[in-house]
């Protein structure tokens, strides 16, 4: 590319960023926090390694004050992040079919008690107890790509209980403590009320979720088709029987299964397509509804079995879309498997984990900007070869 090219290719990638700033972030009333977005987006974009806001505000500005300016802007600043989620969300419905709403959990390790949100938790990923936050993300899901555009953050019992502490971290009056299940269907709901489009699957991993029965049924009533990984002690019942027979979802092999080869991996956005069979069962889930209509909904359930010592079983997957091809069903769960590589990307080129602030809103601020810039990269990446930012997953 000669420095023409390139000199012409930068200017077009400054007037798609301004361009793609303003969309988000033109409700912002001033104009210094307009141009305090960008930066923050080009930072973001162009800055190796971690995204401090001191490492941020150095690759875009020369300005001595401007780190002090963007660390105003994204932690004490007041400005709402939802109407630059819902216009990330037109933005991207605007360009691509969205195949599914895909729910992402994320542990964010941290020293100390000062971060919004910190507790002690054991991490599944890292096998021990953790100091960290539990964020919530929900992806558009799109034809080989995935976009975060919404996010939650967990607010366990002693933070939302103690007022000195709601006072420091800056949480809204309105924020209340949620369990992770609760979390989950509001990003659902959020996501319900805004989109333009018809409401495609809801793809999600519960298989750590305790009242995975319960949210199950409330998506089902809320009118959702859904493609859920579930806890191995989930109960359910064969779905020819009305009442005893129970099993778990871990051993539901036993529950008279239909077999079905398919040469596609079922987790792992890389992984290489496999023979393989796939064991599915009609099912019952007893608490997936109170009373008796929760007796009544039939759903299939399905996962690769696995035998032979050394060998335990993969995930399994619950659906009411029980008249889908099972290779349309495996799609979707691969989707699952997209958004935990899209995490991994977030984390290592797009500040994930790099947030330094500990007030609540700033989180939300910091997760936006970062969706946001994620989304713009994918984009240019498609328009341009890359331009404009870090290369996405």
């Amino acid at each position: 590319m000669t420095t023409r090219t390139r000199t012409r290719a930068r200017a077009a990638g400054d007037t798609d960023l301004a361009e793609f700033t303003e969309r988000l972030f033109g409700h912002l009333p001033r104009a210094d926090q307009r141009r305090w977005a960008r930066v923050y987006l080009q930072g973001l974009l162009t800055t190796p390694g971690k995204k401090s806001v001191r490492r941020l505000a150095a690759s875009v500005t020369e300005s001595p004050t401007a780190s002090q300016s963007l660390q105003q802007f994204i932690n004490a600043s007041p400005w709402d992040w939802n109407p630059a989620r819902t216009e990330l969300l037109r933005w991207v419905e605007e360009r691509h079919p969205v195949r599914a709403w895909t729910i992402g959990q994320v542990c964010f390790p941290k020293r100390g008690e000062h971060s919004v949100g910190v507790h002690r938790r054991f991490d599944p990923a890292a096998g021990r107890i953790v100091n960290c936050q539990l964020g919530f993300c929900l992806f558009l899901s799109l034809d080989g790509m995935t976009v975060p555009v919404d996010w939650r953050l967990a607010l366990p019992e002693t933070w939302v209980a103690d007022p000195v502490l709601r006072r420091r971290a800056r949480i809204r009056p309105e924020v209340a403590h949620q369990s992770p299940e609760a979390l989950v269907l509001e990003l659902v709901d959020s996501i319900a009320a805004r989109t333009t489009s018809a409401h495609p699957p809801v793809v999600a991993d519960l298989s750590r979720l305790g009242g995975a029965a319960g949210l199950i049924g409330v998506l089902g009533r809320r009118g959702h088709d859904f493609l859920v990984s579930v806890p191995p002690a989930l109960a359910v019942r064969a779905a020819g029987l009305t009442q005893g027979g129970d099993a778990t979802a871990g051993d539901f092999a036993r529950l008279g299964n239909t077999s079905h080869p398919c040469s596609a991996p079922l987790t792992g956005p890389h992984a290489r397509p496999q023979r393989q069979r796939i064991h599915s069962a009609l099912v019952r889930v007893p608490e997936g509804e109170p009373g008796a209509r929760g007796t009544h909904q039939i759903y299939r359930l399905f996962g690769e079995r696995r035998q032979g010592p050394g060998r335990p079983g993969g995930p399994v997957w619950l659906t009411n879309m029980n008249r889908h091809r099972m290779d349309d069903l495996l799609h979707l769960v691969r989707e699952a498997g997209r958004s935990t590589a899209v995490l991994g990307s977030l984390a290592n080129d797009f500040g994930l984990l790099d947030f330094e602030g500990r007030s609540f809103p700033g989180w939300h601020h910091h997760m936006t900007l970062m969706s946001a810039a994620y989304a713009y990269a994918l984009r240019q990446r498609q328009e341009h070869g890359g331009l404009g930012g870090r290369r996405p997953a």
